[in-house]
């Protein structure tokens, strides 16, 4: 692992109106699995070869969640909702780029700013490689959804020793009746299981937060206590 620089930034909170947000950046260079793991335990989330996460000193509404994988299980529903999806086919590979990941990426972020207000940047090859290519080593991946030739969905994740990083997932609004967000979730839990890993790492949940309070949902779950550092034991409850 080759720590190339580290900051903080202070800015507009990302998840709650009227508040700033103090945010602690890593760039690394070459990161290994178990480097990359050590900090999502430690409540990072990676995008790229950035490693960030919240270090607010008043405020600590964003809570690192994690899926207790061994002891979940599915209900009706959400059998309901895997076997609607069951005519899909997935792919597991190294993360690309293609002119459909940025026309699927571009049409869901419109989407999302119809349904909930999302601000809506246009993202260029370049951006997408910072964010989703770049960085990935030997851990990270995309599972690309198709109906027949048709791709509807790309869902990034970091499969790491002790479970499955969820980076980012979006998709082809014409096929929200299939409850796409769901699915791919069900999925990550489905392959954790068969490979006998512990977790599903959701990122942040915050109560008061449309996008991320879903996430208490996914029971059982644990969340992180403090901000432990890279040198300090962490601890999940």
């Amino acid at each position: 692992m080759n720590l190339l620089k580290e900051f903080f930034v202070d800015n507009k909170c990302s998840y709650l109106d009227n508040k700033e947000q103090i945010t602690h950046y890593k760039m690394i260079e070459e990161c290994d699995s178990e480097s990359a793991e050590a900090l999502v335990e430690r409540g990072f989330r990676r995008f790229g070869k950035m490693y960030f996460r919240p270090v607010c000193s008043e405020c600590t509404e964003c809570q690192s969640l994690k899926i207790d994988v061994a002891n979940y299980n599915f209900s009706k529903s959400e059998r309901r909702i895997m076997k609607k999806g069951s005519h899909l086919t997935t792919y597991v590979q190294t993360p690309t780029l293609t002119r459909d990941h940025l026309k699927i990426f571009k049409k869901y972020h419109l989407h999302m700013g119809e349904r909930k207000g999302w601000e809506y940047t246009e993202t260029t090859p370049e951006n997408y490689h910072s964010s989703f290519i770049s960085g990935h080593e030997d851990f990270g991946y995309e599972v690309l959804y198709y109906d027949e030739d048709k791709l509807i969905a790309v869902d990034l994740i970091d499969i790491l020793e002790n479970g499955i990083s969820s980076i980012y997932f979006y998709y082809d609004p014409d096929y929200s009746h299939l409850s796409l967000g769901k699915l791919s979730l069900y999925n990550q839990i489905k392959f954790a299981k068969s490979r006998d890993k512990n977790w599903i790492y959701l990122g942040y949940y915050v109560k008061e937060c449309p996008s991320l309070s879903y996430k208490s949902e996914y029971k059982p779950y644990l969340t992180l206590k403090g901000r432990p550092s890279e040198f300090e034991k962490y601890e999940w409850f």
